[in-house]
């Protein structure tokens, strides 16, 4: 790990935080794009069986892992409380797999530093990529149906691009371990009264059939709308 205790940004201290899973062909490149920007890399290995950890630490991140797989949700968690330990204010989080450009980082990080309390979200510009019609359709429940359900505008609910302010984050309790954490956070920041700010961001698709993705749009789909009906229905 370079730099302990984050980035300073003002009064912030800035980390990375990389959530990955069977990574091993993609992490180290996303770690040496991050480093320029953020010099304190941390990437949760959420049980990879293959090389993912030793990859994300030739490339310069300091690695943590999880013994068994226990979901996206989990290893955020995990990270944040790790990197709240290490003395960082504020995590910026993307996905492990390439999808998120490097050379944005600066305009989530612009604006947490304007709006130090806020979740900031990437919110991806997909005009021009091809998308399977399965997922359109997960991110049409989980963006518009969220949307209506917070009485707000949640932006991009399962963008994994963000900024979190990490203490604020770990106090709202979020129990989603999977990709229902992503929007399950979102959703309960915008019942705390805490600002959600969007920040457009160009986004890397590879080809349909060569793309890489844990989201089982069903399953994980069904589990979002569980999360959230539990939020609304139970209160928490």
């Amino acid at each position: 790990m370079a730099g302990g205790g984050g980035r300073p940004m003002g009064a912030l201290r800035v980390a990375a935080l990389i959530p990955a899973y069977q990574a091993a062909a993609s992490v180290a490149g996303v770690v040496r794009g991050v480093l320029p920007h953020i010099p304190q890399v941390l990437v949760v290995d959420d049980g990879s069986t293959d090389a993912t950890a030793a990859a994300a630490r030739d490339a310069g991140a300091e690695v943590v892992r999880h013994a068994a797989n226990r979901g996206k949700g989990a290893a955020l968690v995990t990270g944040l409380a790790h990197l709240a330990a290490a003395g960082a204010t504020h995590a910026l989080t993307l996905d492990a797999d390439g999808q998120h450009l490097p050379d944005e980082i600066p305009k989530l990080l612009a604006v947490s530093a304007r709006t130090p309390r806020a979740l900031v979200i990437g919110v991806r510009m997909k005009e021009g990529h091809a998308i399977r019609g399965v997922n359109r359709l997960g991110n049409w429940v989980a963006d518009r149906l969220m949307t209506r359900i917070a009485g707000t505008a949640l932006p991009d609910t399962q963008s994994g691009f963000r900024v979190y302010p990490i203490a604020v984050t770990l106090a709202l309790g979020a129990r989603g371990s999977r990709f229902d954490f992503e929007t399950e956070i979102l959703l309960r920041a915008a019942r705390a009264g805490l600002p959600l700010e969007g920040v457009p961001v160009g986004v890397h698709y590879p080809p349909v059939a060569e793309r890489v993705s844990h989201y089982r749009p069903w399953v994980d789909t069904g589990r979002i709308v569980r999360t959230v009906a539990r939020i609304v229905v139970g209160g928490g």
